[in-house]
């Protein structure tokens, strides 16, 4: 398709998303550009621009006080005192990401295959974002922001698109489902809508007065200019994090990259990218998009390729340092070993055992039999408005006794309803958008994201506590038989402590 043609189409794309699909967030995002920087009208204009909106004015102070920009400062209560406190252009383009997510996700008629796409998408650059940030750490906090914020609309163009739901979305959706090939994925995109996801990107930054570090990461991406070298490398890397098989060639040459560029060694870039997952995990949930943070790659995902990583430079290996192996060991179901323990907590049904012997071997049973990462037996305080840890097992699970206090103040939450109606409960995806059940965004972060088990502790009528399992560390889901064979050890061992307490 001719260069004409396929402008013609982006012009297309661009002014229907512009005056059709999207005006609100296209007003807003062109009125935050206009606002100069160090006017003194520019604070009255933004706060005319969210005051009317609570949910907005909520998640901006929720993010400027949460620990990526409040750093150990008083909160502050108001979007004016925010402004002073973190600068203008920082809490700018805190409105502007929240006014983002928010128009983008608040379409309901979008087709399962295209939301999910959408999802994964907006995850995406969101992880990107917070990469290039992180990567300008030695940079001004102006710098850094419009980084920021050029990396989250990096790919806005696809976004948008996507987000306006309707036939056109769902037939690219579903002919791009069964293409690999990302040659022949670009050639059906421009079939199908005259024009390339990058040309419309371009077309909107360029309308909607976007700022000039996007325009110029967009029109010469490979400029080795120190921000766009870093927006470019993070949406790269991003892009490989977010597969569900990570080409682990790929993430070598990347990381490599980005640590020659900032003059650190891959295994100290390797850290600092898994703590920025951790970072991004936490500004999701405080922007009111966890149903992001499922599709966003987690601490254990980039762990579970270290190993891979550190071969690029052996140079950083010294005699005296032991060599790293992070690669997890994935427990399997092993049947035989389930069997072997519900024998034991079987006899303990019939002879009085310890109480805490009988926890451990139920521990064991679901630890090795069902296959899990990490699980354990929280018990309710004197008060009965605590859950705390008694017994763990597994990986990282001293991280788990420290941060596993849940407060039971809320009785729809989903510990409370264990409790109460005495029965184990499967949450499958703690913040996704169908989870019927209501867990506060900072106990999130506690738990696994890829789901987790529960079930009460109980003699008799009485609830004591909780079992609780989940697989974070290897980034699995549970199935249907996992929850039975989880729910059945349980079962048998409040038999066995109704006999040890008789």
């Amino acid at each position: 398709m001719k260069a004409s043609n396929q402008q013609k189409g982006a012009d297309y794309w661009t002014k229907r998303i512009s005056e059709q699909e999207m005006p609100a967030l296209c007003s807003t995002v062109r009125d935050l550009e206009k606002l100069a920087k160090d006017d003194v009208s520019s604070l009255a204009l933004l706060g005319r621009s969210v005051m009317h909106d609570n949910a907005l004015t909520s998640r901006i102070l929720r993010v400027a006080n949460s620990a990526i920009y409040n750093k150990g400062i008083n909160q502050v209560s108001t979007v004016s005192r925010a402004a002073v406190v973190l600068g203008f252009d920082t809490i700018r383009n805190i409105c502007l990401t929240a006014k983002l997510l928010t128009s983008l996700l608040e379409n309901k008629h979008l087709s399962e295959g295209v939301y999910i796409r959408l999802l994964k998408l907006m995850a995406q650059s969101f992880q990107s974002a917070m990469l290039a940030r992180m990567m300008m750490n030695d940079r001004g906090e102006s710098l850094r922001e419009e980084v920021f914020i050029a990396s989250l609309l990096y790919r806005i163009g696809e976004s948008a698109f996507w987000s306006m739901g309707g036939e056109t979305t769902e037939t690219l959706d579903r002919k791009l489902a069964a293409i690999d090939d990302k040659v022949e994925r670009s050639f059906v995109i421009r079939a199908e809508l005259g024009t390339s996801f990058v040309q419309l990107t371009q077309g909107i930054a360029s309308s909607w007065g976007l700022g000039e570090v996007l325009q110029k990461s967009l029109a010469q991406p490979d400029d080795r200019m120190p921000e766009i070298r870093c927006i470019f490398l993070a949406d790269k890397l991003s892009e490989i994090l977010s597969k569900s098989n990570v080409n682990q060639v790929e993430l070598q040459k990347r990381i490599k990259q980005i640590a020659e560029m900032l003059d650190i060694s891959p295994k100290e870039m390797t850290q600092r990218i898994v703590s920025c997952s951790e970072a991004t995990h936490k500004l999701a949930a405080a922007y009111g998009a966890k149903v992001l943070i499922p599709y966003i790659a987690n601490s254990s995902k980039i762990l579970i390729h270290k190993s891979a990583v550190l071969d690029l430079s052996p140079q950083d290996a010294t005699a005296d340092e032991p060599e790293l192996d992070v690669v997890l060991e994935i427990r399997r179901v092993d049947q035989s070993y389930q069997l072997n323990k519900l024998r034991q907590l079987t006899q303990y049904a019939v002879e009085k055992t310890d109480f805490n012997q009988i926890m451990r071997t139920t521990l064991e049973g679901i630890l090795t039999g069902v296959g899990v990462d990490r699980c354990g037996v929280l018990l309710l305080s004197p008060s009965r408005k605590l859950l705390q840890p008694r017994i763990m097992m597994g990986d990282g699970v001293d991280m788990l006794r420290q941060a596993f206090v849940i407060d039971l103040d809320d009785r729809k939450s989903v510990f409370s309803q264990c409790i109460e109606q005495k029965r184990s409960i499967w949450v499958n995806a703690p913040s996704s958008q169908g989870c019927k059940v209501q867990i506060d965004y900072a106990l999130v972060e506690k738990f696994s994201i890829f789901g987790f088990l529960i079930a009460p502790l109980a003699i008799g009528n009485k609830v004591l506590g909780l079992f609780y399992a989940d697989r974070h560390c290897t980034a699995r889901h549970f199935e249907s038989q996992d929850n039975d064979s989880f729910t059945h050890f349980c079962q048998l061992a409040n038999v066995c402590f109704a006999v040890s307490m008789s």
